[in-house]
């Protein structure tokens, strides 16, 4: 037995229980954010038995770092330098892994799989990223809400932490209940159909390219989705504001700042950041202003924008990408996750969406959003690992994404596909696309020719590199539409890659 255990977990539920939400997510204006992530890193270095020997590989002294700009200083925590080189046991607290309760498993998509172990009390940790979703888009606290759990069961982090998190939100008083179907479609459909009349909306929380097969299939089936209230908790996946408003209709949403979220969460530490009315407000205003997106990200690419509770994970910048400490099973102090992001003050995002003349608490205002929090944003864009390199221009899996969201191809299409860069037998390179169709629908040579054109133009006018360094003869992709599911290009019940290696000389079929 460990009575520690015990009574940490105590003293977690007790904190996420009787502590407001917005007093949670206003400890900025009475702790400056770095005094938390300082206090983390003297724990983690005096009772953390592989940080204790990293920090001593890096010639740190612990008992050095008093300011800021000390902790600034900090060696970077990496998988390669630090996780894969000591035993699971010696990343945990006092080198116990039976301190924690739980086991999630990466999904191994950038090398061999890792275990994360974490606690009822890191979970909580959690939940108030889930609470602030329920509560300031959903309007949980006010509605009676289903939440129907689509993420993958098992092992891997999203399906059990989405189930724990919302349960854990539901004990606190709200009227929500959860069911776990997982990514079985079929059973998807049976509990809405069976269970969403009796609650004023449903929650469908799952990858967006899975819930968007779900609402199509529903469709396809005769569910009438206009009729439940749906609201989408999202993860995993960049996506457009075409993407948002094109589910929207299909699901009969009235408000896209409200009906929607997505979360930016990781084996690794759980939720990171959340969409909120704010943020969506914004990057729908930036995606029609691609000069102004440019000159605040840094890029022609638009990320997906959220805002984050500095003091549950403290976000850096290190050469375009991000940085993070914070509180798990294993904790992790300045750890390089390697996505492309960065970060940006309340303040400063306020100060410049000014400059281009727009004003958006007094757009939320007006439609009656009540809850702005005065929390710093994170933007973050697609994992560079999913990028194809094409004739020196990086293509992105979001460019594509937006030829298939038009008028003409989005309403037989699912919004699935693979892109890879092929080789013929003379040696020219072609872009080709798998893509997948929605449900009951069958290709064709002017479906083939109208999805080619559609991505063709959106690829020239989202993505400047493609534009000039892509011969004009080779802009236009090759196409193939296999059918909903196709085992090959799209198996069902495993996370989907938006690229795969093509070995030379393969070609379209």
């Amino acid at each position: 037995m460990c009575p520690e255990q015990a009574q940490g977990a105590l003293a977690a539920w007790r904190e996420f229980l009787d502590t407001p939400l917005d007093r949670q997510l206003t400890r900025c204006a009475r702790q400056p954010p770095v005094v938390a992530a300082m206090a983390l890193f003297r724990e983690v270095a005096e009772r953390v038995p592989a940080y204790a020997a990293f920090l001593r590989a890096a010639g740190v002294d612990p008992a050095g770092v008093s300011a800021e700009q000390d902790f600034e200083r900090l060696p970077l925590v990496t998988r390669d330098n630090y996780l894969d080189r000591h035993p699971l046991p010696a990343l945990c607290r006092d080198g116990r892994l039976a301190g924690c309760d739980m086991v999630a498993v990466s999904s191994g998509s950038t090398g061999m799989p890792r275990f994360w172990p974490r606690s009822v009390a890191d979970e909580l940790a959690i939940a108030w990223r889930f609470e602030q979703v329920l509560h300031d888009s959903f309007r949980a606290h006010e509605r009676r809400t289903l939440v129907v759990v689509c993420f993958t069961l098992g092992t891997w982090v999203g399906g059990m932490y989405t189930a724990a998190c919302c349960r854990q939100v539901a004990a606190k008083g709200y009227p929500v209940t959860v069911v776990t179907p997982g990514n079985n479609k079929a059973e998807i459909l049976r509990v809405v159909a069976g269970l969403a009349p009796e609650f004023d909306q449903t929650v469908l929380a799952g990858y967006p390219s899975f819930v968007k097969d779900v609402i199509d299939s529903g469709r396809a089936c005769g569910l009438a989705w206009q009729e439940h209230g749906i609201r989408l908790l999202l993860a995993g996946d960049v996506f457009s504001e075409a993407w948002r408003d094109l589910v929207g209709e299909r699901t009969g949403s009235t408000e896209p700042l409200m009906d929607s979220a997505s979360l930016y969460g990781t084996a690794d530490a759980g939720v990171l950041g959340v969409e909120t009315p704010l943020s969506i407000l914004v990057r729908r205003f930036l995606s029609g202003r691609p000069d102004a997106a440019r000159d605040l990200f840094g890029s022609s690419r638009l990320p997906t924008l959220l805002q984050y509770d500095p003091h549950s994970r403290y976000f850096e910048v290190r050469d375009g990408t991000l940085l993070f400490t914070g509180d798990n099973g294993v904790p992790l102090v300045r750890y390089h996750i390697s996505d492309e992001g960065g970060i940006v003050s309340y303040a400063r995002l306020l100060a410049f969406l000014k400059g281009c003349d727009f004003d958006p608490l007094a757009e939320l205002a007006s439609r009656g959003v009540p809850a702005v929090r005065d929390l710093p944003f994170v933007y973050v864009f697609g994992r560079s690992h999913f990028v194809v390199s094409f004739f020196g221009a990086n293509i992105y899996p979001e460019n594509v994404t937006v030829g298939l969201e038009q008028a003409g191809v989005a309403a037989w299409v699912s919004g699935k596909f693979v892109m890879q860069v092929v080789e013929d037998a003379d040696r020219d390179t072609h872009l080709e696309l798998m893509v997948e169709l929605a449900p009951g629908e069958v290709g064709g040579s002017e479906r083939l020719a109208r999805v080619a054109e559609s991505v063709h133009r959106e690829l020239l006018r989202v993505n400047s590199e493609f534009a000039h360094y892509v011969p004009a003869a080779q802009q236009t992709p090759r196409v193939m539409l296999c059918p909903h599911g196709d085992p090959e290009w799209f198996p069902a019940g495993v996370k989907h890659r938006y690229t795969r290696d093509a070995s030379p000389g393969a070609g379209a079929a």
